[in-house]
């Protein structure tokens, strides 16, 4: 069984000696400086121009990776501190002998859920689909015999998730460690505590996905084995259980801002989403304060705001009616799943799908962003491997020049597969757009 002094861990990369919470500084705790190193991160600021819903949109109220990210966090956070806490009621020595306070647990949820979505490629999931597919079926397939079964995969199935524990974690010329955050953070945010095989077709929502890449394989289960996670068969292990707060801070935001987004395009009416908000809410709104509200815009906020409000205390209820089935690693499904409201929030992620997801202007820049992502792969690919094998022509020399890219003649194929993969998964929505232009000859 999990512990909940185990699960949070201040524990960093690299660590010789142990961190205990009760030394700790209470103006500047290490779950706090955590959420500062992620805020102040390229990996994190480059989320600005990254498709949350719409790619490349020109309406500024639309949510990009960074504004949804932010949003993620304060649901987070207000998850963690509610949850935290109740338990330490239950649990009164986690205070008296380790001194842990109910805001740990909305740091470490807060850091977490800001970092949730910061492996994701260029525009959506068109982006990660883009970099599998041209290892799955497109030219990528040639090097299927250079790498191992688990290595291929995880270019086939490349996962925004496992690339984001890369980000947070990889180590580079002069900085070990990458981001050095708190285990439990990282724990925290491994919402996919596996690796890329074996595949196994499974209801629990920790298998859905994988979590890390073969080259991280090492680290990962140093921090899962420190956190006391339960390890399971095939290279598996049990969730964090803040994890799935961070899983229900993220459900509850694109549930209810996604749709939102389209009421501001114009694609949902707001007679539409008044009454799929108001099913939602309806046993907990003001009638007298609603009834005030004159303009459909102050009528919609008030609605978002209280539907994240109850959806956040019902969360918190969950969580902590299932502590026990959560510590022993039991918990098969999200939290939101068992909502008491998920017959509504169905049908808002109903209306979304038809109406947003599935829009022709979202499916068209979807698939220009998977056509520009093949072209860069297309043309990277080969330079870095001509590169690797010290043979590369003047255009792969320019490219790799061009791009800050070091490819060494000692790497593995699958590692330069894997820069690359990276390195395209690193570029903006705008970054991609322009380098796929100046691979077409166009001076931008």
């Amino acid at each position: 069984m999990m512990t909940w002094e185990q699960l949070m861990s201040l524990k960093r990369q690299g660590d010789q000696h142990k961190r205990l919470r009760i030394e700790q500084d209470e103006t500047r705790l290490g779950f706090e400086v955590d959420y500062d190193r992620i805020i102040f991160s390229s990996h994190f600021r480059s989320l600005q121009d990254k498709t949350q819903v719409i790619p490349l949109s020109k309406n500024s109220f639309v949510h990009t990776r960074l504004t949804h990210s932010l949003e993620v966090s304060v649901v987070g956070r207000s998850l963690g501190r509610a949850v935290g806490r109740a338990l330490l009621e239950r649990h009164p020595h986690l205070v008296s002998i380790h001194g842990y306070q109910p805001n740990d647990f909305g740091a470490v949820v807060a850091a977490a859920a800001l970092a949730h979505d910061i492996g994701n490629p260029p525009f959506g999931h068109s982006g990660e689909k883009a970099i599998g597919d041209f290892f799955k079926t497109g030219a990528g397939q040639q090097y299927a015999s250079d790498m191992t079964l688990e290595e291929y995969q995880d270019l086939c199935d490349f996962e925004g998730n496992a690339n984001g524990f890369k980000m947070l974690t990889q180590t580079r010329d002069g900085v070990d460690g990458g981001l050095r955050l708190s285990f439990a953070t990282l724990g925290a945010f491994m919402k996919y505590p596996k690796g890329s095989l074996p595949k196994k077709p499974s209801a629990l929502c920790a298998d859905k996905k994988y979590g890390y890449f073969a080259q991280d394989r090492a680290f990962f289960e140093e921090v899962a084995e420190e956190l006391g996670l339960n390890k399971l068969d095939s290279g598996r292990f049990t969730r964090h259980p803040l994890a799935y707060l961070v899983e229900a801070a993220d459900d509850i935001c694109y549930t209810i801002i996604d749709f939102e987004d389209g009421i501001n395009l114009g694609w949902i009416s707001e007679e539409v989403a008044l009454e799929f908000l108001l099913r939602l809410v309806k046993d907990s709104i003001q009638t007298d304060k609603y009834s005030k509200l004159t303009k459909s815009s102050d009528r919609l906020a008030y609605l978002r705001s209280l539907a994240i409000s109850r959806l956040i205390q019902e969360a918190s209820e969950l969580f902590l009616s299932h502590e026990e089935k959560l510590l022993e690693g039991r918990m098969e499904q999200s939290i939101m799943t068992q909502s008491q409201f998920k017959a509504q929030i169905d049908d808002i992620l109903k209306v979304s799908k038809e109406r947003i997801y599935e829009h022709p202007e979202v499916l068209r820049k979807e698939l220009a962003g998977h056509r520009m992502l093949t072209d860069i792969l297309s043309a990277y690919i080969p330079a870095a491997i001509n590169t690797k094998n010290q043979s590369p022509t003047f255009f792969d020399q320019l490219l790799i020049q061009e791009s800050g890219l070091e490819i060494h003649s000692q790497s593995t194929v699958y590692e330069v597969l894997l820069e690359i993969s990276h390195f395209v998964s690193c570029l903006t929505d705008s970054n991609a757009l322009a380098l796929s232009s100046r691979l077409g000859g166009k001076v931008v």
